[in-house]
């Protein structure tokens, strides 16, 4: 490989990003493919900075309207991308990542209106081409994502800035990523996220299989060939 691949995760509240990812990397490692787990907003020093301010609420509170918002996450992505996404690929680790790009089309584009143009700007200058080789959407109602995330919460820990909205507000950002899915079918694939964790890892893994190791498989039999 030339470089390490970069995978995201999305979807709503409590789908299971994380917990795929965990098992994606397992995986992984089993091949003998070094991987490192990172997350938006966040990811790196500077965007773990704005992180805080933009799931405490602080944002929300002094008055930022989404556009506002939206400029902030693709202040914290740029920082993402230069300090750890680029270096680890170049250096042929994989990277797994809870939440990029696509969460900002959909939750400050499709469901808090902010104007397509600006998204598709903020986008070309924060991830320099930094598009994910594969993007899982882990898929499910929102009532029944947001109820596993109040669960997973620990003991004392307050609901984030997001997962605070009305099932409404999560139901229309479910739909924005199937649409997104249909409009960039190649790289997005939909997974089931009602089945059990070991029934969407299989699935996870089965595509990653067939969208990026069949290539490296298939090229080391060749030169396997070649030698004998």
């Amino acid at each position: 490989m030339s470089r390490g691949k970069f995978i995201t995760f999305e979807g709503g509240e409590g789908v299971g990003k994380t917990t795929q990812i965990r098992h994606l990397s397992k995986r992984l490692n089993a091949e003998g493919i070094e991987t490192i787990h990172s997350r938006e907003p966040g990811g790196s020093c500077g965007a773990e900075a704005v992180r805080h301010v933009l799931l405490s609420g602080m944002a929300q509170e002094i008055g930022m309207s989404p556009a506002g918002e939206a400029i902030l996450f693709a202040a914290a992505r740029a920082d993402h991308v230069d300090t750890t996404i680029r270096p680890a690929l170049k250096d042929k680790i994989w990277v797994l990542c809870d939440r990029f790009m696509d969460s900002t089309r959909v939750y400050q584009g499709e469901a808090d209106n902010v104007e397509p143009k600006l998204i598709d700007s903020l986008e070309k200058l924060a991830i320099d081409g930094m598009v994910p080789d594969l993007t899982f959407i882990l898929d499910l109602r929102a009532d029944i994502g947001l109820e596993r995330a109040n669960k997973r919460r620990a003991e004392g820990e307050s609901a984030d800035r997001f997962e605070r909205e009305t099932v409404a507000v999560h139901t229309k950002r479910r739909q924005a990523f199937l649409k997104l899915a249909q409009r960039d079918p190649k790289r997005c694939k939909i997974i089931d996220a009602s089945q059990t964790e070991e029934e969407i890892a299989y699935d996870i893994w089965s595509i990653v299989k067939d969208e990026l190791l069949s290539d490296k498989q298939n090229k080391s039999k060749s030169k396997s060939k070649t030698k004998g």
